[in-house]
């Protein structure tokens, strides 16, 4: 139970900061201006399922892409810990996701086109994707079933918890903006700022520590 929920707490706790969809409104609001409430509702759960999609296969499949091209488990790890980091210092200076720089010139696609940009890259940029793959990193081997069969689990309802999370602020996005005003949205970018660069360190030392283990 306790593996069960340090997974879940991992998983929904480092993808949090990076996606940040409480930022994300007020960008989003910027870009939807004139939809009506069940277009917004609509484009609210079409993004959260793109998301936990593509989530879901960067988990699953990114560390083993990169496998492919020879790219051991633990330099991924401290290669994501490293973007995870830098992300978290950026937006701990700046106050701004840290994929949200990425779309600030896009122009405003039309209503409901829920992929670009409103799922890649607003919601689920190159930051995302890079934590994805570093959670889908460090997975047991599949040998040991029973432990993988748990945090895989965990890891999965970590993902249904983040995009129930991205829907609600999406789909209430003036309602937050309105409830937690500037102040209130700066508060929580920079908590989630600061928690975001020492999962990163915990990232890296995991990484280092397996580099030290392999074979020389």
């Amino acid at each position: 139970m306790n593996d069960f929920a340090n997974a879940f707490l991992l998983t929904y706790a480092t993808l949090f900061p990076i996606i940040n969809p409480v930022g994300n409104v007020p960008l989003l609001l910027s870009m939807t201006r004139g939809l009506s409430n069940a277009e917004r509702n609509t484009l609210a759960r079409r993004v959260a399922i793109n998301s936990f999609i593509l989530l879901l296969g960067s988990i699953l499949m990114g560390s083993h892409v990169l496998e492919f091209f020879g790219i051991s488990l633990p330099a991924v790890r401290i290669g994501g810990g490293l973007v995870v980091t830098a992300f978290g210092w950026r937006m701990l200076n700046s106050g701004v996701s840290a994929d949200n720089d990425t779309t600030a010139a896009l122009p405003r696609p039309k209503p409901l086109d829920t992929f670009y940009p409103f799922t890649m890259p607003l919601t689920v940029g190159p930051g995302a994707i890079s934590v994805a793959i570093a959670l889908g990193s460090q997975r047991p081997a599949i040998s040991d079933l029973p432990h993988l069969a748990v945090l895989g689990g965990a890891a999965l309802t970590g993902l249904l918890a983040m995009s129930a999370t991205i829907y609600l602020c999406y789909r209430f996005a003036e309602a937050t903006v309105a409830r937690l005003g500037a102040g209130g949205t700066n508060v929580v970018v920079r908590l989630s700022a600061f928690l975001l660069v020492c999962i990163g360190i915990q990232i890296i030392w995991t990484g280092w520590t397996g580099l030290n283990a392999l074979p020389h």
